[in-house]
């Protein structure tokens, strides 16, 4: 299969998919980082996540406050 090719155009192709591979690697390191970063994270959300909590809160109350009260 490579016995025409010689030694250094495979060493040629080798260094370049390992290149490839390295950039690759740190794009997806640079991609991960950005999706887990918490600041930017809990900045972009704030607003849905605390009007959730709020409602929970407030159905969680109104279960306890019904469960001492009688009709």
């Amino acid at each position: 299969m490579t016995e025409g090719m010689p030694v250094d155009m495979l060493e040629k192709r080798a260094a370049e998919q390992r290149r490839e591979l390295h950039e690759t690697v740190v794009d997806l390191r640079g991609t991960l980082k950005e999706r887990l970063d918490m600041k930017r994270n809990v900045r972009e959300r704030l607003g849905p996540v605390a009007g959730g909590v709020a409602l929970l809160g407030l159905a969680i109350g109104y279960a306890f406050a019904g469960a001492f009260t009688r009709d």
